[in-house]
């Protein structure tokens, strides 16, 4: 079976590629990505030579190139995690978040819909639980929990969501839909609160919070949302959407001094010099206050529970990038564009 994955040499794509081109053999895996700025083909490198991945370097956005690439690779699933996903990118520049989110997921769907229907077995939609908004000091996110974000991210994320729904009472498509909390792990790019934090305590530079680093987000380490979405893919209901969190609720400024912690211990270094390096910064516009995923439905329905609580996950996610000293160095030089400029650009 031919399964498309959109976005998979961004953060979390990559991840669900590296966990399931070795252990499924018997599906052929392409990788469907435009190869913007967060992603990085060296994500890939332990499965870039393996018979069952390919690469299709497409602009989701292109109607044509999408046509076209479905012709080529005639999918049975699509897996959709490209996306544009950064808040404070969407504040400052929001049309490409429309074009992404919004554009690309509709030109997906339109080729999907064109397929044969006894070939379109499953799309499956990968999005945020920033599409709900913001929470008060109680409460949690349920299937059931009205949309209503704030950031231009959240209402692209949130237009694509309506569409993957409508598609499935429209059109009959076979649809899934999956609604995670805040991502951490190997591979993510360094604009990123955690990462951010990771590799400027390292390097002795200001650690930025928000605000007064209030803000509640539930992590979700990255490994265990890729195996909740397999899980749902295999045993999901078609129509349905299923909330997928870590329980896992940190205040953002209790993760960075988490995050001090662990790297004065691997570092040997003293906690007070790291401790001094955060800087309270002015917050950003439309901040929600606080996300919280109930994840019963997926873990009831799916049998699905995360290995990692934060601290497990945050320990490896810290070692991962003291251990990788050399992806770090190309993404912040920027020198893993110039590798894909010379082999993809210009040719």
């Amino acid at each position: 079976m031919n399964i498309l994955v959109t976005g998979g040499a961004g953060f979390i794509g990559s991840n669900f590629l590296n966990l399931m081109v070795p252990r499924h053999p018997e599906h052929h895996w392409i990788n469907v990505d435009s190869l913007t700025y967060a992603a990085n083909l060296a994500n890939l490198a332990g499965i870039a030579d393996r018979p069952n991945y390919a690469l299709e370097r497409v602009d989701i956005t292109e109607r044509e190139a999408v046509r076209q690439l479905f012709e080529r690779t005639t999918p049975a699933v699509v897996v959709h995690f490209a996306a544009e996903s950064h808040v404070d990118r969407s504040i400052h520049a929001p049309s490409a978040f429309i074009e992404t989110n919004i554009t690309g997921t509709f030109n997906l769907l339109e080729e999907f819909r064109a397929l044969p229907k006894d070939q379109a077995k499953l799309f499956h939609h990968v999005s945020t639980d920033e599409v709900y908004g913001s929470l008060g000091a109680t409460g949690l996110f349920t299937e059931q929990t009205p949309y209503d974000p704030s950031s231009p991210y959240s209402a692209s994320k949130a237009a694509s969501d309506h569409l993957v729904r409508a598609y499935h009472r429209t059109y009959k498509l076979p649809t899934k839909l999956t609604n995670c909390s805040n991502n951490y792990g190997p591979y993510q790019f360094p604009e990123k609160l955690i990462p951010l934090m990771i590799l400027n305590a390292l390097e002795g530079k200001p650690l930025p919070v928000y605000g007064r680093g209030e803000n509640v987000r539930d992590w979700l380490y990255v490994d265990d949302h890729c195996e909740a979405i397999w899980a749902v893919m295999e045993k999901g209901v078609l129509g349905e959407t299923y909330n997928i969190g870590g329980r896992n609720e940190k205040k953002n400024l209790d993760v960075v001094h988490a995050i001090i912690r662990l790297v004065s211990e691997e570092k040997g270094v003293p906690i007070k010099p790291l401790q001094d390096l955060i800087k309270y910064v002015e917050d950003r516009p439309g901040h929600d206050l606080r996300y919280a995923i109930d994840p019963t439905k997926v873990m009831r329905e799916i049998g699905f529970s995360p290995k990692e609580n934060f601290e497990t996950g945050l320990r490896k996610t810290v070692r991962w990038y003291l251990d990788n000293e050399s992806w770090v160095t190309q993404v912040r030089s920027g020198a893993y564009r110039d590798w894909i400029a010379k082999n993809y650009d210009e040719r």
